[in-house]
């Protein structure tokens, strides 16, 4: 992955909380904090959408996948990312 940045969300939060620019520093707030969420690696000035293309991960098939509904709310589960509980991971 180029330049990326680490984006902690919460359990059932629905935003993110914090953007870290390493796994280090945002681990070290987690522990700190006792928090439980999820940590994932994002690609800076790319979406994850465009991201998951490049690297092969995902094909388009048909209009709906090219549909701003799609595109909005896509993910990618070959995105690097950590589960913690009370700061553990």
């Amino acid at each position: 992955m180029a330049e990326t940045v680490w984006v902690f969300v919460g359990d059932k939060g629905p935003f993110p909380s914090a953007v870290f620019s390493s796994r280090e520093k945002a681990e070290a707030w987690i522990a700190a904090h006792a928090l439980s969420g999820t940590l994932t690696r994002y690609p800076i000035d790319q979406s994850v959408y465009d991201w998951a293309i490049a690297q092969g991960f995902f094909v388009p098939k048909g209009d709906r996948h090219a549909a701003a509904t799609f595109i909005q709310n896509f993910s990618s589960a070959h995105q690097e990312h950590y589960h913690y509980q009370d700061g553990k991971n």
